[in-house]
């Protein structure tokens, strides 16, 4: 009797030093310094063919974008894929280690959307993208970053540091993948709904809150 009394105290001990490790886990902005940034660093990119309020919404805090998959490109004669995007302005760097966190809801049913981008690279346009796919959130069309994402707040934290060449993704805290980057450039960052060049469903959306930018 002593001896499973003894197990079950050290099993409430382990239990209890578990839970407060978790609560005592970094945050993935520790260290980091915020950067102040308004709407007027917010640059809105949508067809070209339509108004904003036809495409983007912003209501109590909370950014809604969408787009149709034969809407029109953000402008006349580009080749690219329609997009409701904002591109965050004033903030390009080139050097440093710095920190986009955002907290996103992909509703059911949008597939083949990339909803966040790290502009910029050495010979390729981009350094991240992250793509929603039948639901899973995706490294590019690869790696699993985070499984079954729909109609659910989540949070994300990406990491660029440009000397080490790497990019790290937390997602609601925990940190998920760790790639190189694409090479030096002029890098920025970019959140909203983007149709992939394949497979996208006919209409797409994400919602964004809690915008912030970090930097060390």
């Amino acid at each position: 009797m002593a001896s499973c009394l003894k197990k079950v105290v050290l099993l409430l001990l382990l239990s209890s030093l578990a839970a407060q490790q978790h609560l005592c886990a970094a945050d993935p902005t520790d260290g980091f310094t915020r950067v102040q940034f308004t709407d007027e660093n917010r640059m809105l990119q949508k067809p070209y063919d339509k108004a904003p309020e036809d495409r983007y919404s912003k209501v109590d805090g909370v950014e809604k974008f969408w787009i149709y998959t034969n809407d029109k490109p953000f402008k006349e004669g580009s080749p690219t894929r329609p997009r409701t995007e904002i591109r965050i302005t004033g903030h390009d760097y080139t050097s440093g280690v710095w920190q986009f966190e955002g907290n996103f809801f992909v509703p059911q049913g949008t597939s083949g959307a990339i909803i966040m981008q790290v502009f910029g690279a050495a010979d390729e346009a981009t350094t991240l993208q992250l793509r929603v796919i039948n639901g899973d959130l995706k490294y590019y069309g690869n790696n699993v970053v985070a499984a079954n994402i729909y109609s659910r707040w989540v949070r994300l934290n990406v990491i660029h540091n440009v000397g080490a060449g790497k990019v790290t993704i937390f997602i609601d805290g925990d940190q998920k993948l760790v790639v190189n980057d694409h090479g030096r450039a002029t890098f920025y960052f970019k959140y909203g709904v983007y149709g992939a060049l394949s497979g996208s469903s006919n209409y797409m959306e994400s919602r964004w809150k809690g915008i912030k930018l970090f930097k060390k």
